[in-house]
C-alpha cells in the first residue's frame, strides 16, 4: 500500500480510502467490522464516512447509522490509534438531517457532537462539510448549474464564520483538519485565503467525484491541488459500479446499488454504454481486471490524496483492495487517454 500526505499535515493516509456509506442499508453492522479488518490488513488507514449515511436508500430513519456502525469497531476492537477517521457534516436542502438546515456555527456543534457519539471517539482526524450552502455542480448538477445568483459578499461572511468556529472545534480536541466536499475552484481558494488572512484551520483536502467517467477535476481544480497542496479524496472512482463490468447489458442485479437508486443517481444516459463498453475492452486486452484497473488510474493522478472506494462483499472489497499496487503501462495509459477523447462526459 502507498502512502500519502493529507495536505500539509504530517499525517499519511493510505493511496485507498474505505468508503462506508452501505454500512446500515446494504451491508449489517457485522459486515461492516468484517470490511474494517480486511482493509486494515491490507494496509488501509483511512475510513471515510458521513453523518447523512448510510444511502442506497436514504431514509431519516436509518441516517447515522453508518457512523454507528464504524463506532461499534472502535469500540469492539480498541483500534482507534490503527485509523484516520473523515466525516461530514451535511448541509443546505438534506431534509433527513435538520430539516436541511444550512452549514453555521450551530448545525456544526450539533453535528460533531451527534457524530463524536456515534463514532465513540473523542475526536475527528478529517471533518469535512458535504457540500457548500452556496450549492454545487456536482450530482449531474453541472448540465444546469449557473452560479450567477450567489452572493459573493455571503458566501466570503459565511467562510469566515465557518472558519472561526472550527477553530474553536480544533481548539477542543475535538478535530483534527478540515476538508472540502463537493467544491469548485473559487470556493475551494476562498477558503484558504480567509484561513491564511486570519490565522484559522487551513482545508487540507477536497473530495469530489473523480473516476474514468467523471473528469471535472482535471483542470481548474487539478491547478488549484497542484498549487495548495489540497489534494484530491475521490468518491464514486468506480462510477457506482459502472466500471465493474456488473451492469453491462443494462441490467440490475439483485441487490445491487441500480435496486435501490436505478439510474445511479443520473448516471445512467444513452452514452454511457459505449463508454463502459471501451473501458471494460481496454481492461480486457491488458489482462486486467476492469475494477482494478479504474482504481489504479485514479491512484496515479497527480493530484490525488486517496481513492474512496466501497464494497457490499469481502470478494468485492478483497478485488479493489488488489489495485493498491498495481501500476498502469504507458499503452494502458494511451488507450484510456484515446478514451477520454471519444467519451469526455458521458453522464
Amino acid at each position: 500500500m502507498r502512502y500519502n500526505k493529507l495536505g500539509r499535515t504530517d499525517i499519511s493516509v493510505s493511496a485507498l480510502c474505505l468508503g462506508s456509506m452501505t454500512w446500515g442499508t446494504q451491508n449489517t453492522a457485522s459486515e461492516g467490522h468484517a470490511q474494517i479488518d480486511m482493509a486494515l490488513d491490507h494496509g488501509v488507514n483511512f475510513i471515510d464516512t458521513a453523518e447523512m449515511y448510510p444511502v442506497n436508500p436514504r431514509s431519516k430513519e436509518t441516517q447515522g447509522d453508518t457512523e454507528r456502525v464504524l463506532g461499534e469497531w472502535v469500540s469492539q476492537s480498541g483500534r482507534r490509534q490503527d485509523i484516520i477517521v473523515a466525516t461530514k457534516i451535511c448541509g443546505k436542502g438534506y431534509e433527513n438531517v435538520r430539516n436541511g438546515a444550512p452549514i453555521s456555527p450551530t448545525t456544526i456543534d450539533l453535528a460533531l457532537e451527534a457524530s463524536l457519539r456515534s463514532l465513540q471517539t473523542d475526536y475527528i482526524d478529517l471533518y469535512q462539510l458535504h457540500w457548500p450552502n452556496r450549492g454545487s455542480y456536482m450530482f449531474r448538477q453541472n448540465w444546469h448549474y449557473d452560479p450567477s445568483d450567489q452572493n459573493s459578499d455571503e458566501a466570503l461572511d459565511h467562510m469566515h464564520e465557518v472558519l472561526n468556529h472550527l477553530e474553536k472545534c480544533r481548539l477542543a480536541g475535538k478535530i483534527r483538519h478540515v476538508g472540502l466536499s463537493n467544491e469548485t475552484a473559487w470556493g475551494t481558494m476562498r477558503w484558504l485565503q480567509i484561513a491564511a488572512a486570519h490565522g484559522l484551520p487551513r482545508m487540507v483536502s477536497v473530495q469530489n467525484e473523480y473516476s474514468l467517467l467523471c473528469r471535472h477535476f482535471d483542470l481548474d481544480m487539478a491547478e488549484v491541488a497542484h498549487h495548495e497542496k489540497v489534494g484530491l479524496l475521490s468518491f464514486s472512482p468506480l462510477a457506482a459500479g459502472l466500471l465493474t463490468g456488473k451492469y453491462s447489458g443494462d441490467v440490475i442485479p439483485d441487490g445491487s446499488r441500480r435496486t435501490y437508486v436505478a439510474d445511479l443517481g443520473g448516471r445512467i444516459s444513452e452514452s454511457i454504454w459505449p463508454a463502459v463498453d471501451t473501458y471494460l475492452d481496454i481492461a480486457m486486452t491488458h489482462n486486467l481486471n476492469a475494477a482494478q484497473m479504474a482504481l489504479a488510474w485514479a491512484q496515479s493522478r497527480p493530484f490525488m490524496t486517496s481513492v474512496i472506494f466501497g464494497a457490499t462483499t469481502l470478494e468485492q472489497l478483497e478485488i479493489a483492495l488488489g489495485a493498491a499496487d498495481i501500476m498502469l503501462s504507458p499503452d494502458i495509459m494511451d488507450d484510456i487517454a484515446t478514451a477520454y477523447r471519444k467519451f469526455p462526459m458521458p453522464f
